[in-house]
C-alpha cells in the first residue's frame, strides 16, 4: 500500500513581488494552500494573484482567516468579543469567496491562522464558532490540530477535517506547539524538519521537545513560507518523501 500525504503552506502573507515570488515556489512544491484574507494580512491584489498561481499550480486553495491583528500577524486576539470575531470572521472569508467566484476558483478548506489556530484547538467556543463558520460559508473541510476541540466541533458539525502536523515546529509534551519565544521553537535546518516530517508519516510520532516520544496522527504537514531557505528546504522535504516512497496528495 502506498503511503502519501498532504503537504500544505500558509500563502499570501507576504507583501508585493517578492512576496508572490516565494508564494509561486512554495506553491511548486505543495498540495494545499490557505491563503491570507485581510485579518493578518493579504488584500484583494494578493488574493486574486495567490489564486490565479495556485490553480495554475493545481494546488488547492483554503481561506487563512485570523483574529483581525494585522499590526501583530494574528499573533492577539485583543479582547475581541466572539460575536465581533464571528463577524469578522465572516467578512474575511466573503472576501476571498467572492474574488475566487470572479475567478470561477474554488475554495477547497478552511485553516485558522496563528492564536486563532492555537486558542481554538483549546477553547471549545472558539472551535465552534469556526465550524458554524465553514457551515455559514459552504466550506466542507477544516485543517487543524489532531486530537483538539476543533477535531470535535468539525466532526460534530459533520464537516471533513483535515489533521495537521508541522514539520519546521517543535512540540510540547500535550503536542501544542512551542511558544516561539522559546529556544529551537522554529527548526530551520532541513535535516531536522526532514526527521520530524518522516515521523509523522511513517511512524505516527513526535519527539517532543522535552524527549517525549508522543503519538500523532495526520493527514497534511504544514511547511511555513516566511523563514528564509522556506522554499528550498520544502523542495528538498518533498523530494525526500517521494525518494521515501510516499504520494503528495491533497
Amino acid at each position: 500500500m502506498t503511503r502519501s500525504i498532504c503537504l500544505n503552506a500558509d500563502i499570501g502573507e507576504l507583501p508585493g513581488r517578492a512576496g508572490r515570488a516565494l508564494d509561486k515556489a512554495i506553491l511548486n512544491v505543495v498540495s494545499r494552500c490557505s491563503i491570507a484574507c485581510g485579518g493578518h494580512a493579504g488584500d484583494a491584489e494578493s488574493m486574486a494573484e495567490t489564486l490565479r498561481m495556485a490553480a495554475a499550480c493545481g494546488v488547492l486553495a483554503g481561506a487563512h482567516p485570523s483574529y483581525p491583528d494585522r499590526e501583530g500577524f494574528g499573533r492577539e486576539r485583543n479582547n475581541i468579543s466572539l460575536a465581533d470575531l464571528a463577524i469578522s470572521l465572516k467578512s474575511q472569508v466573503s472576501d476571498l469567496l467572492g474574488i475566487a467566484a470572479a475567478k470561477g476558483a474554488d475554495i477547497s478548506h478552511l485553516k485558522p491562522h496563528g492564536a486563532l489556530y492555537n486558542d481554538a484547538a483549546r477553547d471549545s467556543d472558539l472551535a465552534h464558532l469556526i465550524a458554524a463558520l465553514c457551515l455559514d460559508t459552504g466550506i466542507k473541510t477544516l485543517i487543524g490540530p489532531p486530537a483538539s476541540e476543533m477535531e470535535r466541533a468539525a466532526n460534530l458539525a459533520g464537516l471533513t477535517y483535515i489533521a495537521e502536523g508541522f514539520a519546521d515546529r517543535a512540540y510540547e509534551a500535550d503536542l501544542s506547539l512551542t511558544p516561539r519565544s522559546l529556544p529551537g521553537a522554529v527548526f530551520a535546518d532541513h535535516e531536522a524538519q526532514r526527521a520530524q516530517a518522516f515521523a509523522m508519516v511513517f511512524d505516527h510520532r513526535v519527539t517532543a521537545r522535552t524527549g517525549e516520544m508522543i503519538p500523532l496522527h495526520v493527514k497534511t504537514i504544514c511547511l511555513h513560507g516566511d523563514m528564509p531557505g522556506a522554499a528550498e528546504n520544502a523542495g528538498r522535504l518533498r523530494l525526500a518523501l517521494e525518494l521515501g516512497g510516499v504520494a503528495i496528495r491533497p
